[in-house]
């Protein structure tokens, strides 16, 4: 049996540290097996172990594989708004507090769709340091974006923004498919407007 190239074992490694992000956002991260995990990526149970040490490993590199990924998405919006960090942060509001993220939990925000599996980890488990450590990241982001437009303290106003969001999109999450839903994600949207 000819040796998979290195070229092809990156490949390989990048598309389940990818699908892993995914699946681990849509059905947490005790919810997919690693057989699961290798199926989706398109390979073999077997071939896990030469690319992890172990699921719990895997759950790490993928946390911060999909604050990478939602990081990018943050990172499009403020460089499409230039220097208007005010209209950076409505945009950001805007989208993350549609129906659309609502839902494709997979495909959103790892801060609300990690944060259950993650209150259950252990203190000392890499998966729960990547999240505290990408978590601060975010914050940082929200956190410079508020020096431009906030009176008050930016600090304060990025924990209270970033507070809002999750908390408004996990309840239109719960309520998806009940009027309320909507409703949440347009309570968000008003009361967003008033942090400064």
């Amino acid at each position: 049996m000819p040796r998979v190239s290195r070229v092809q074992t990156d490949k390989n490694r990048a598309a389940i540290e990818t699908v892993a992000a995914r699946l681990f956002q849509e059905q947490g991260i005790n919810g997919v097996s690693v057989a699961e995990l290798m199926g989706a990526a398109g390979l073999t149970h077997g071939g896990f172990y030469g690319h992890f040490d172990s699921k719990e490993s895997l759950a790490a590199i993928a946390c911060l594989k999909a604050f990478e990924l939602s990081a990018a998405r943050r990172a499009e919006k403020i460089a499409r708004n230039g220097n208007d960090a005010a209209a950076a942060l409505a945009e950001i509001t805007d989208v993350y507090l549609r129906p659309e993220h609502r839902d494709d939990p997979g495909g959103g925000c790892p801060a609300l769709a990690l944060a259950a599996d993650i209150a259950r980890e252990a203190p000392g488990k890499p998966v729960r340091a990547a999240y505290l450590d990408s978590l601060k990241q975010m914050l940082a982001t929200f956190t410079e974006l508020s020096s431009a437009t906030s009176a008050g303290d930016p600090e304060q106003a990025a924990r209270m923004r970033l507070a809002l969001l999750v908390g408004t999109l996990t309840l239109a999450r719960a309520t998806a498919g009940d009027p309320l839903s909507d409703a949440f994600l347009d309570a968000g949207r008003t009361l967003a407007q008033r942090i400064d």
